[in-house]
């Protein structure tokens, strides 16, 4: 793992506050194989090939290779597990739930047989780009290295020695009625972009305490009384819709071209929630007490975005079946707002009036803090370029091959200000921890009689991450979610049949996809804190699709 120094989170304090992060970007930026479901049994291997709706968001020129109009819609049933296991303590959660997936039409409009344009066809499509719905949950002990104990609040005392470290050393004419040194107990703190939401809630809380012992007054200590027994939950809700506007030609039935306006509507909901624990304690009436605390983290992302995409279909040969597809499409620019709150409770023994340690609650809230609202960060996103080539071949009237490639690189994610300007701290993290991503894509169908199909497809996509990645979050930061999983490659299969009437359709598809990822509720490796075991976690997702259409 990465190693960052203090003065290297601090330096960034004098720029807005840190809000997203570049595990919620790749989230958005990352889109899954749903559309129809002939579309999905093939495996999306139709970049070539051409001819269903759904080639308008890979290959635009697939929508060229129609020569009547067509209208569909699709519905899915999907069921998301994940599986954790954390030094041998294993959690499963499952989320289900229905989806409307997919809605287009295309229009074509027929030229002339004996002209070089022989059609120009015009597309609609909306589906269901991405889909966030998913349950995770680890629960463990979280150790000792080194004689320190593995906590959270190592993080939360970090980032306030951090800002502190930072503010101390702030221009002048920053701030200049507030004194010398950070005020963790001010009541406005929220409000101000000086000062991390984690450290400063660990400091209220009282899991975060001034070194008084220290020469240096922007010294901070956590306050971890033993060996942490961790909870944690995140429930992620919402998705990612997409409408794509198509134009394409056919030449002379060799040569496809297209272009595609997509439009996005992004509406990411997460919930998490992380619960230590620390030893027992015996009062004087038998009862057992336990101190602790509890870090709930309210976050949603929305905005919209939009993208171009340039495609083409050729046949090199005029009397073979081959076809050949290229497409780019440019990076997808969004406009976000990244929405927070947070909840800290701690019960912790604190001396009372008399001198006496008691189990005292303490309560802070960054939507009370903030006068009854949640804090907005807008920024803007760019994701990366995608560059698709693709093959296709058919055998008679019988069988249809198709085969994809494609590639994105995600280190090449940019983040900036409403403004324009570049945020540096969350790009330079986007280089430091993504990297190239190639997706591969088989798909077959094959009719025993003209009227039915069978269909079976592949995807196999590597990983977004490199291994060293971890979740930074600079000395200003209002994140509290402090959790971040590293995917590794990901496997998916497909099935499916279809059926023709004389105009009417139907399909049924079956999609699983599975991929692993290494899962941490914090990241302390920096300046020698540590940090808890991997937790190594499954994910699945099983979906079902139906789709019914007509061509006329």
């Amino acid at each position: 793992m990465k190693k960052i120094t203090m003065i290297a989170l601090a330096m960034f304090t004098a720029v807005g506050a840190g809000a997203q992060t570049i595990y919620d970007a790749t989230n958005i930026a990352q889109k899954e194989l749903n559309g129809t479901t002939r579309f999905v049994g093939m495996g999306g291997a139709m970049g070539a090939l051409g001819g269903d709706i759904s080639t308008i968001g890979t290959n635009p020129a697939g929508i060229g290779i129609y020569r009547s109009n067509d209208a569909m819609f699709t519905f899915g049933y999907s069921m998301t597990g994940t599986e954790s296991n954390y030094v041998g303590n294993k959690f499963e959660t499952n989320k289900n739930r229905w989806s409307f997936d997919n809605a287009g039409f295309v229009i074509a409009s027929k030229i002339g047989n004996h002209t070089p344009l022989r059609y120009v066809n015009f597309g609609f499509n909306y589906h269901k780009s991405k889909s966030f719905y998913k349950n995770m949950t680890m629960q463990g002990l979280m150790g000792s290295i080194d004689n320190q104990y593995v906590s959270q609040v190592r993080s939360m005392a970090q980032q306030a020695t951090d800002a502190a470290y930072a503010f101390y050393h702030r221009p002048q004419y920053d701030y200049p009625d507030q004194g010398a040194y950070l005020d963790y107990g001010r009541k406005d703190i929220y409000q101000h972009n000086y000062a991390g939401w984690l450290g400063t809630m660990g400091y209220q809380g009282a899991l975060v305490l001034e070194d008084i012992e220290s020469e240096d007054y922007n010294t901070y200590l956590p306050y971890i009384p033993s060996e942490a027994d961790a909870y944690f939950l995140s429930r992620e809700r919402g998705g990612i819709d997409q409408y794509d506007f198509n134009i394409s030609f056919n030449i002379n039935d060799r040569f496809y071209f297209g272009v595609t306006l997509g439009a996005y509507d992004v509406d990411y909901n997460k919930y998490s929630l992380y619960d230590e624990m620390y030893a027992y304690k015996w009062e004087g009436d038998g009862q057992i007490y336990e101190e602790g605390y509890s870090l709930e983290s309210f976050n949603r992302i929305h905005g919209s975005g939009f993208d171009f995409k340039f495609g083409a279909i050729f046949r090199p040969i005029e009397d073979s079946p081959l076809r050949i597809g290229l497409a780019v499409h440019t990076p997808t620019y969004y406009k976000l707002t990244y929405t927070t709150g947070a909840l800290l409770t701690s019960d912790l023994f604190l001396p009372n009036e008399a001198g006496d340690e008691t189990l005292t609650r303490t309560t802070v809230d960054t939507y009370s803090a903030l006068g009854g609202r949640d804090m907005d960060r807008d920024f803007k996103l760019q994701t990366p370029w995608v560059f698709n080539a693709s093959l296709g071949y058919t055998v008679g009237n019988n069988l249809a091959l198709g085969a994809e490639y494609e590639y994105e690189d995600y280190s090449s994610m940019k983040f900036k200000y409403p403004e324009g300007d570049e945020m540096a701290w969350e790009t330079g993290e986007a280089d430091l921890c993504m990297k190239g991503v190639s997706t591969l894509r088989l798909g077959a169908e094959y009719k025993p009689i003209p009227a039915f199909s069978l269909r079976a497809g592949y995807n196999y996509s590597t990983a977004a991450y490199k291994k060293d990645a971890i979740k930074a979050l600079p000395s200003n930061s209002i994140n509290t979610d402090t959790d971040f999983a590293n995917s590794k490659s990901m496997n998916t299969f497909t099935l499916g049949i279809g059926y023709r009437f004389s105009s009417f359709y139907a399909d049924l598809a079956y999609k699983f996809d599975t991929y692993k990822s290494d899962f941490y509720p914090f990241y302390n490796d920096i300046n020698g804190l540590v940090t808890p075991p991997t937790t190594e976690v499954t994910n699945t997702r099983s979906k079902v699709l139906f789709t019914l259409g007509m061509r006329f």
